[in-house]
């Protein structure tokens, strides 16, 4: 079975699969308004997710990583030709929003895998909190996570 990975501080574990702060900020795959979950395929990906994201002093803070398993079934896949042109653009176009909740809004399925705009040819796991079935993927126990302190300089 798969493994995503989500990387958060310790503060956000019991909500780390609500949604809650993709639906207050939005992000590349979801509006301000619409629960989503972003995760990524390998620990190294959602690492460097988190890198973009955060100031450097930021992540001498504590985080844990969480794997999530699943089946395959649960999963759609969007291809590059299902994407807009402008996929990859910063900020995140209103174009890749749209597309990420009109799938959270269908509940086609529980995850949804998504091109890394940071690593090409890796994949990115949205997960869709509010699917009926969202019980049928495992979450682990949450696992220490240090960045090294050379990624500060």
């Amino acid at each position: 079975m798969p493994t995503a990975w989500r990387i958060v501080p310790p503060k956000r574990v019991a909500d780390a699969f609500s949604g809650e702060g993709a639906r207050w900020f939005g992000g590349r795959w979801n509006s301000v308004g619409v629960p989503m979950v972003y995760t990524a395929e390998s620990k190294a990906l959602a690492a460097l997710e988190i890198l973009v994201h955060v100031d450097s002093g930021e992540l001498l803070e504590e985080f844990l990583c969480i794997p999530v398993t699943f089946d395959k079934r649960l999963m759609r896949s969007l291809s590059f030709d299902d994407l807009p042109e402008d996929w990859r653009t910063n900020p995140p176009p209103p174009s890749t929003q749209q597309l990420g909740d009109r799938w959270a809004r269908a509940k086609a399925s529980i995850l949804l895998e998504v091109p890394s705009i940071l690593i090409p040819g890796e994949s990115n796991y949205l997960i869709n909190p509010a699917h009926p079935n969202i019980g049928k993927m495992k979450t682990g126990a949450p696992q220490p996570f240090e960045f090294d302190s050379r990624l500060l300089k």
